[in-house]
């Protein structure tokens, strides 16, 4: 059921916020990654495998909260998620060997897999068929906000400490855990969602991964992965990248990534659902990925601060456009399993988040511009892939 204007937009912005906080942690490890090897003597594919860990703990916790997310309502694991997120940045930050920073990002995707289903879900109860592809591009813009954003704070609070950012990012998550429990309410949700909730019950991973190859989602969810692929396998290595071939320092890779950031967001706030209204869902889908991929390939030969400047900008742009167009056109398709539509969507940018980390190491080590050209053929295969979705399948059964 749809709140009221004013309580609708507080709402919102308190879940916006949760979001944020949780991606801006997630991207805090990224300028320190240079450090951590030093100070720790760790390859380029141990900082794949360190960053890749947290998403297979997302992907096996992602199904299982999709479901109690319509089992158990949006709030609690809500809040059980961010709890989870302070608790994996506070032992980060105290970590002092591998072991301990593995059991840190453990529970990290632990917490994001509760926190990103539960907001979906959670926007879907309070918004309208027409409000969705707004609030959708706001929910998308604060991701990619934290997510891009984080490296670059991280990199100038890190010119105080290694360990302050993540530090800083505990007292945020613990700050937000609170505020959540005292000012979120529990969303009215359609007439049928009871009848969710009881089926949910008999549903498992399984099942859940079978419905997932259902026509209406699969194409989708096969993008999403691609989509988180190829974002994370960039951003992997793009620190380590600027440090080994051109000499960056922190500071030069923080403003890169935040002045992508800003441009990205302002774009995607004020014009997506422009973009979406005279392109469709399935033609910004397919733009996005081939100018990722042409800028995943240029990203190798670009010589100067000013032109990797440019060349992030434009591929974080691509990135942060694809992903509410994706999870619009699943929410839709959803209907009233937005739990389990949330799920599978995290489950699936698990996937990518697992390859992607742990290829982009694993090339950085034989050569620094490897994992930039696999992830652009990478994009290809996905833009291969919309070829076959077809139009009316994209409008007129996410319609229903």
């Amino acid at each position: 059921m749809k709140k009221p204007i004013k309580e609708q937009k507080t709402v919102l912005l308190i879940l916006l916020s949760n979001l944020f906080i949780a991606f801006l942690g997630i991207g805090l490890v990224i300028p320190v990654m240079p450090s951590f090897m030093t100070i720790m003597h760790l390859s380029g594919s141990t900082m794949g495998y360190l960053i890749a860990v947290f998403a297979v703990a997302q992907l096996i916790m992602s199904p299982f909260a999709g479901r109690w997310v319509d089992r158990y309502g949006r709030k609690r694991i809500i809040i059980l998620g961010l709890f989870l997120f302070g608790v994996s940045e506070l032992i980060f930050g105290l970590g002092t060997s591998v072991s301990v920073l593995y059991l840190s990002r453990i529970l990290g995707g632990f917490s994001a897999a509760f926190i990103m289903p539960g907001v979906t879900a959670y926007v879907a109860d309070i918004t309208t068929v027409q409000e969705r592809p707004k609030a959708m591009g706001y929910i998308s813009a604060a991701i990619s906000t934290g997510f891009i954003i984080g490296p670059g704070i991280g990199g100038f609070i890190a010119e105080y400490g290694v360990r302050l950012p993540f530090y800083c990012a505990a007292a945020i998550a613990f700050a937000a855990c609170i505020s959540s429990i005292f000012i979120l309410k529990e969303p009215e949700t359609k007439e049928t969602s009871a009848g969710i909730s009881a089926d949910s019950k008999h549903t498992n991973f399984i099942g859940d991964l079978k419905k997932s190859l259902h026509p209406l989602y699969f194409i989708a969810f096969i993008i999403v992965f691609v989509l988180a692929f190829g974002l994370s396998a960039y951003e992997t290595v793009f620190s380590l990248f600027s440090d080994h071939k051109f000499g960056f320092t922190p500071k030069d890779i923080a403003g890169i990534i935040t002045i992508s950031s800003i441009f990205g967001v302002v774009v995607q706030v004020f014009m997506f659902g422009k973009m979406v209204d005279i392109l469709g869902e399935k033609k910004l889908i397919q733009l996005c990925l081939i100018a990722g991929a042409i800028l995943a390939v240029a990203s190798t030969i670009v010589t100067s601060y000013w032109t990797m400047l440019a060349v992030t900008c434009l591929i974080f742009l691509a990135f942060d456009l694809l992903r509410p167009a994706l999870t619009t056109f699943l929410s839709k398709a959803g209907g009233n399993e937005q739990g389990f539509v949330a799920g599978m969507n995290s489950t699936y940018t698990s996937l990518g988040n697992i390859v992607g980390p742990a290829m982009g190491g694993i090339l950085f080590d034989i050569n620094i511009n490897y994992p930039y050209l696999f992830a652009a053929v990478i994009m290809v295969v996905g833009l291969g892939i919309t070829v076959i979705w077809k139009e009316s399948q994209l409008t007129a059964e996410s319609a229903d």
